[in-house]
C-alpha cells in the first residue's frame, strides 16, 4: 500500500524545496502539484484564452495535457509534449495558475490526475488543497507557511541569484493577492486540513523543516 505525504500552504512558503528534499530523503516520488497548474496556466495563457472566463476555461481544458516525467533525478513539466519545466517557475505563471486554479474543470481534470499517480507509489504532493481535496485520506498531512515579509525575502533573493531584478515590495504585494485569491476562491480553497501538522517556518532553515517532517513520516509509517 502507497504512502502519501500532503504538503500544503501559500505561495513562497518553501513547499517545493521542501517536498523534493523529503522525497529524496525517503525515496518517495515527489509531485509538483503547483508547476502542473502554472502549466495549465500557460496553455490558456498561448490560446487566446480570457482567463476570466469561466465558459472559455471550460471550452479549452480538454486541449491541454499536463504530464510528469523524471529524468536524471529531476522532476520535468510537460504541456502538450512541451517542456514547460523553466516556464512555469516565471512570476506570470503563477499569477495565471491562482486565476485558472479556481476553476472546476481545470481542478476536476488534474486533481483526477494526481491522485492516479498517489494511488500506486508513495509520494510526497505539494500544493494548496492536497490534504482536503485531492489526498484527503493522506496519513502525513502538513500545513507549512511563513510571513509575507518572510516569504518574499525568500522570493527576492532566489531572484537576486538567478541575475533577475526584482522590487521586494512588488514581491510582497504578489504574494499578498494570491494568498487572498487562494483563500476565497469557492472550490478548494487553501486552508490547513483539520489533522494536519501546522508548521511556521519563518524562523526555521529548510533543512529543520525537511528533519521534522521526515521524522513525523518514519513514525507514521511504523
Amino acid at each position: 500500500m502507497s504512502f502519501q505525504i500532503a504538503l500544503d500552504g501559500p505561495a513562497g512558503a518553501g513547499k517545493s524545496t521542501v517536498a523534493k528534499a523529503v522525497a529524496a530523503e525517503l525515496q518517495f516520488i515527489y509531485i509538483d502539484t503547483g508547476a502542473m497548474y502554472r502549466a495549465m496556466g500557460l496553455y490558456f495563457d498561448a490560446q487566446g484564452v480570457d482567463v476570466n472566463d469561466e465558459a472559455a476555461i471550460n471550452a479549452a481544458v480538454d486541449g491541454a495535457q499536463v504530464t510528469i516525467a523524471h529524468m536524471d533525478g529531476a522532476q520535468h513539466i510537460f504541456l502538450n509534449g512541451e517542456d514547460v519545466t523553466t516556464a512555469v517557475r516565471a512570476e506570470k505563471a503563477g499569477m495565471l495558475a491562482s486565476k485558472t486554479s479556481a476553476y472546476g474543470s481545470v481542478r476536476r481534470k488534474l486533481t483526477s490526475m494526481q491522485q492516479e499517480i498517489a494511488a500506486v507509489q508513495n509520494i510526497v504532493m505539494d500544493g494548496r488543497d492536497i490534504g482536503t481535496a485531492v489526498l484527503p485520506n493522506a496519513p502525513l498531512k502538513i500545513y507549512l507557511t511563513a510571513t509575507v515579509e518572510e516569504r518574499a525575502r525568500r522570493r527576492f533573493l532566489d531572484l537576486k541569484e538567478k541575475g533577475v531584478d526584482a522590487d521586494i515590495k512588488v514581491i510582497a504585494a504578489d504574494i499578498e493577492q494570491r494568498d487572498y485569491q487562494d483563500m476565497h476562491r469557492e472550490i478548494a480553497p487553501l486552508c490547513q486540513a483539520e489533522d494536519a501538522v501546522f508548521l511556521d517556518s519563518s524562523d526555521m532553515t529548510a533543512e529543520q523543516v525537511v528533519a521534522k517532517i521526515v521524522a513525523l513520516a518514519k513514525e507514521r509509517m511504523n
